[in-house]
């Protein structure tokens, strides 16, 4: 059974955002300040009007008191979460459900991460014991395993596969050549993305995504109150979010070729916000793109393609920044890098610049000044192929 939602019952009236990347000057308590200080201006208010904040980070602390302590909150709550690489994304959702439940009227979300000096490579934390079952491949090899099993299934050549998967990497490195907040701020020749040395199977280093710092900060409130505080919110239409039962590496059934999560997570949000055609009528998408072929998977499994021709699609240009459906305007992950805990609201911070058309002019989106599209999506994952979370939000500038 589909959650009932709580479209359009809370609002977005501020966002904040660093710049994501190497930041060895900043600690995570200066990235923490930063973001919020930037939300509470946009949403013009003092930090003392927050009633509660939702604290998401993997590994840059260890309760609530690592945002308290930056921020120095007075004693009201501060609730730290966590759900892998969609942390930033839990933070955001449970801070609206606590918005449209009533218990308060003006609530923050706020995410973090600092990877790049923290000791460790890539995602931090510690490995939990398991059953022996759980895969101990590197994340770049289990997503590669991706790219083969869609070239088997659907027929594409080789050759083929490396342009389709090249093109998505040149794609999200020209959108983020033109984002200032990205941590790769330089376009990258096809020739160079194809020829760059290799991680695992198919997947090079243009392949994917950074490794980076960085944090990102909203402002929720009820939505009758948004205008209260911001002339042009964003409007919640779902919230969706879906675990499995991480059966995928030992299930002889499951192929590498969609994340069944993504799926049930992507139809709760379309019956949430009651979007019928996805393609059609939202005007852009953030997608989880730590690998360049998840981003082509992901195209089919929310709806923008149909089974098996997406990558038709990416070489036709559908998803670039002027194309029908702009996917990662901003850059992505591929060109943002991800530090866990920000990657997710870092995603509704593109949402609030381009459905209010704040974009820089060589990057906002024709299909919201143009053609009059009002909605947005974010999707975020944690975990790996067959063994993943998933989370869809859809938001918008309009109600109703």
């Amino acid at each position: 059974m589909a959650s009932r939602g709580i479209k359009d019952q809370v609002a977005i009236v501020g966002m904040g955002c660093t710049p994501f990347g190497e930041h060895w000057d900043k600690s995570v308590e200066d990235m923490l300040v930063e973001a919020s200080t930037e939300a509470y201006a946009s949403a013009g208010i003092e930090q003392d009007d927050i009633d509660a904040y939702w604290f998401g980070t993997l590994g840059s602390g260890v309760s609530g008191l690592t945002l308290s302590r930056a921020l120095k909150i007075d004693y009201k709550p501060v609730t730290r979460v966590e759900n892998m690489c969609a942390t930033g994304s839990e933070a955001f959702r449970n801070a609206c459900y606590a918005v449209a439940s009533g218990a308060y009227d003006m609530v923050a979300a706020v995410g973090v991460e600092k990877l790049k000096d923290n000791g460790m490579s890539g995602l931090t934390g510690t490995t939990i014991p398991d059953d022996g079952t759980k895969s101990a491949l590197t994340a770049p090899a289990m997503f590669s395993l991706l790219a083969p099993a869609y070239a088997d299934k659907y027929g594409v050549d080789e050759t083929e596969m490396k342009d389709v998967l090249t093109r998505i990497a040149w794609k999200n490195h020209f959108n983020g050549a033109r984002n200032p907040r990205a941590q790769f701020r330089k376009e990258v020749g096809k020739d160079t993305i194809c020829n760059a040395p290799l991680i695992a199977g198919q997947l090079g280093i243009f392949d994917c995504s950074g490794v980076s710092d960085g944090a990102a900060a909203a402002i929720i409130v009820r939505a009758e109150d948004a205008h209260k505080y911001c002339e042009n919110p964003l409007y919640v239409k779902a919230l969706a979010f879906s675990a499995g039962p991480a059966a995928g590496p030992i299930d002889p059934d499951y192929d590498y070729t969609t994340f069944n999560e993504v799926v049930a997570c992507a139809e709760d949000a379309y019956a949430q916000a009651g979007v019928e055609n996805p393609r059609a009528e939202i005007a852009m998408a953030e997608v989880h793109d730590c690998f360049t072929p998840t981003e082509l998977v992901l195209m089919e499994d929310l709806g923008f393609a149909d089974r098996g021709l997406g990558w038709k699609e990416v070489l036709a240009g559908t998803y670039d920044l002027d194309g029908e459906l702009p996917i990662n305007p901003d850059g992505g992950l591929k060109s943002f890098g991800h530090p866990i805990g920000a990657s997710g609201l870092r995603m509704l911070f593109e949402c609030w610049l381009q459905l209010r058309q704040e974009a820089p002019e060589d990057r906002q989106i024709k299909s919201v000044t143009e053609a009059g599209k009002t909605l947005g999506m974010t999707h975020n994952l944690g975990g790996a192929p067959g063994e993943c979370v998933s989370f869809v939000s859809i938001v918008g500038s309009e109600l109703g």
